[in-house]
């Protein structure tokens, strides 16, 4: 069983639209609304996988019931924290040739009591969880520090934990030393403090971060792949993809894919290289299922590509 964690849930609206013209007028294609947030996601790539979930959610107003509503129709278990701010409403405009641009909302800002609250509900959904995926970027009023303290409560409970999130707040749980962590190029160069223009400087990177903490590294790259460092070793894995229609959610299901197959070793770094690029074939946030995978599509390298250029060099 997986419990995620999202301290900042939103719903998401997503238009499919020919092109954006700044100031006119422009018809929508499609449309979806669905249960959003990093965690929110990882959580529904795992129940469309056929798996235990519970989604540990602060919620609030019309549209956190709306979020709870969403998710208990997909059969993904909530523990519900009720909070007095709404939930976050988000926009994501996907056009025709794969571009995406959003907009999210700040979010409610938590009280103390709502953040202590937030915190002994992961610790209750703890006992019976294989990993503990914390996901996403705080909302107002939790310090950078706050994922430290999730990360020290879930390992003296004896939880693996999985941390995807950005900036201080990720360095700032490295002291506690989370299981895996999982940023994409952008977050791994902000990380570490330096432009990342190769496969190779992104393992540098990897491994610096293992080095400050961390016990292994899933670092998403894009169009270019997928780069697992831990103990054991490095891996590289990517897996063509000839149509993207939406990348909303992809790296999250690449996560859930990842520990799914068991959270370590190259099977399940395969498994989230199949997860990211089915992810990228769907409409707006949809998550996989197991007859959306490739897996033949997928190839892991022992031998990490150093040379290679990144296809969207970060600076």
């Amino acid at each position: 069983m997986i419990v995620t964690v999202t301290p900042n849930p939103s719903l998401d609206r997503t238009y499919e639209v020919p092109s954006l013209e700044r100031g006119d007028v422009i018809r929508a294609t499609g449309e979806r609304v669905d249960p959003g947030g990093k965690g929110v996601n990882v959580s529904r790539a795992v129940a469309a996988a056929g798996r235990r979930t519970v989604a540990v959610l602060p919620l609030g107003g019309a549209p956190g019931a709306l979020v709870a509503e969403l998710l208990d129709a997909q059969g993904i278990e909530v523990a519900r924290v009720p909070v007095a701010g709404a939930t976050r409403s988000n926009i994501a405009l996907a056009e025709a040739d794969g571009v995406l641009t959003k907009i999210n909302a700040p979010g409610p800002e938590l009280s103390p009591a709502e953040q202590e609250l937030l915190l002994e509900t992961v610790r209750e959904q703890s006992g019976d969880a294989d990993w503990i995926a914390c996901c996403g970027s705080l909302p107002r009023g939790l310090t950078p520090s706050w994922y430290a303290d999730l990360v020290a409560r879930a390992h003296a409970a004896g939880a693996r934990i999985a941390l995807d999130t950005s900036g201080p707040a990720l360095l700032s749980a490295l002291r506690e030393r989370p299981d895996v962590v999982k940023p994409n190029a952008e977050e791994l160069a902000e990380a570490v403090g330096r432009n990342l223009s190769t496969v190779g400087d992104a393992l540098k990177a990897a491994e610096e971060l293992r080095a400050r903490g961390a016990g292994a590294v899933l670092a998403s790259l894009g169009a270019d792949g997928q780069l697992l460092v831990d103990a054991e070793g490095a891996w590289f894995a990517d897996a063509r993809v000839d149509v993207v229609r939406s990348n909303v959610g992809a790296g999250d299901a690449s996560l859930a894919g990842f520990l799914i197959a068991g959270g370590s070793g190259p099977r399940a770094l395969a498994s989230a290289v199949a997860h990211g690029a089915a992810a990228v074939r769907l409409p707006g946030s949809v998550m996989p299922t197991p007859a959306d995978l490739a897996p033949a599509a997928v190839t892991v390298a022992t031998e990490v590509p150093t040379d290679r250029e990144l296809t969207e060099p970060v600076s």
